[in-house]
């Protein structure tokens, strides 16, 4: 329950952010152009607040908050005192109603470059792209990439952290093949890998990029001395401490083994099995009954409830990276230009059918992404905003005439016929729109609830 109050809390938060500073770019345009706004809402459906400014803009929070709008004078939608036509949003310039418009998407990048300048100011520490092995008869595997290399570079992009090579791989969905760049932990010298990616394909909600072509990253070993116990837990019943030891299960040794511990947990669910513990120099033997769950093949295996320690990361295998006020400038709007320019090639795949529309995700997908990434600071919180920021300032630039992009389709014509769309044509257009959009939010929502399932 908490698990969801803490997601639902998040997803408000992030999408009430990101959807006023959309449409106060809209509202903010609107002002300079000398459009009279009427009314400013956050959410759809029944008002739950309202204010006023002093030119008469009517300011709401309303109960849906799925989205927003900037109503403003429009003798197409309403009528218009004589007096108020100048101050009309139809009677402007092409050239306005097109600021106007794509000022929204604009905000949204515009606040993507900041919430990257703030975390690049605040820096982050990152694990080095370490290959830790190459998975046998893998994708990886055909090529003369090894383990203990780290990845400088994917296509010539360079790359510093797992994120990066992960953002750049996704990048090359449908692509008949990638370069991977690389050198021997503590070398300069840099040699390159073509990787055959002509049958590569993975779902993206389910594994890592770098995963599906068989490179494993390098990650501190697992121990069997638990770190933490979950309340309720068979582990907690059967006296299970903080510290503890785990080094044999039923006569097999599994000491600082975790994958082995693990296996041996899940082979019995539901049933009796000793424990032999180190706790503070001396072996005690615990008996303890796993408890039972489904695993993602839908078989029922055992779980006792603890996480394990790992060993420290060793110092070179990480990496520090922030910037001073003046050059996290320009990395700020690197990196946005990278989800853009990532974003658009994805949408591409999309159409063309190299990434499936089962990696779309929905309200519930960014929900669940606001809450994980807020559980772990501000710093992976601004990353997050920054994301999704930038997407939807992308998918409001779709050529979709109820969206920002459709608006601005129409717009452009206008500007080089000299004369405005027909009335029925922009209706057929939204009635399109409307309905492809509909299509597309199914399949997400969908999308979301077919992996609350898994």
């Amino acid at each position: 329950m908490f698990e969801f109050l803490w997601n639902f809390a998040s997803f408000i938060v992030a999408l009430g952010l990101l959807i006023t500073v959309h449409e106060y770019g809209h509202f903010w345009v609107a002002r300079r152009c000398n459009v009279k706004v009427e009314r400013f809402s956050i959410g759809f459906g029944k008002t739950l607040f309202k204010t006023y400014d002093k030119h008469g803009t009517e300011f709401v929070i309303a109960l849906i908050p799925l989205g927003g709008y900037v109503k403003m004078l429009d003798e197409r939608v309403d009528d218009v005192a004589e007096e108020d036509l100048p101050y009309a949003f139809n009677r402007k310039s092409v050239l306005q109603r097109i600021a106007i418009v794509s000022a929204g998407p604009l905000a949204n990048f515009i606040f993507a470059v900041f919430a990257f300048y703030c975390l690049m100011l605040i820096g982050q520490t990152h694990t080095k792209p370490i290959v830790a092995n190459i998975v046998p008869d893998s994708i990886a595997s055909q090529s003369a990439l090894t383990s203990k290399q780290e990845i400088v570079a994917i296509n010539d992009e360079k790359t510093q952290t797992w994120q990066q090579v992960q953002m750049a791989l996704v990048g090359l969905i449908g692509d008949d093949s990638v370069s991977i760049s690389a050198r021997d932990v503590g070398s300069s010298l840099v040699r390159k890998y073509t990787l055959d990616t002509s049958a590569w394909e993975f779902e993206p909600s389910k594994v890592s990029a770098m995963t599906s072509l068989g490179i494993e990253p390098y990650r501190p070993k697992v121990l069997t001395q638990i770190a933490a116990i979950s309340a309720n837990s068979p582990a907690e019943e059967a006296g299970l401490k903080v510290s503890d030891h785990i080094e044999m299960i039923d006569g097999v040794e599994v000491k600082d083994n975790w994958q082995a511990l693990v296996s041996q947990v899940e082979q019995h669910p539901g049933e009796n099995i000793q424990l032999s513990v180190l706790r503070n120099g001396q072996i005690q033997q615990i008996n303890l009954t796993p408890g039972t769950k489904d695993s993602d093949d839908g078989r029922k295996v055992g779980f006792i409830g603890v996480s394990p320690t790992a060993e420290a990361w060793p110092e070179q295998y990480l990496i520090n990276v922030q910037y001073g006020p003046l050059e996290a400038i320009g990395k700020a709007f690197d990196e946005t230009w990278r989800l853009i320019s990532l974003s658009f090639k994805t949408i591409g795949k999309l159409i063309t059918g190299d990434v499936s529309v089962s990696n779309l995700s929905g309200p519930i997908g960014i929900a669940q992404g606001a809450g994980d990434s807020a559980s772990y600071g501000i710093v992976y919180f601004l990353g997050f905003l920054a994301l999704i920021s930038v997407n939807l300032g992308i998918i409001n630039l779709l050529p979709l005439p109820v969206l920002d992009g459709g608006h601005l389709l129409y717009y452009v014509i206008e500007l080089f016929s000299g004369k405005p769309v027909p009335e029925k044509v922009q209706e057929i257009g939204f009635k399109f729109g409307a309905l492809v959009l509909l299509m597309l939010m199914s399949i997400s929502l969908f999308n979301d609830f077919s992996r609350l399932g898994q």
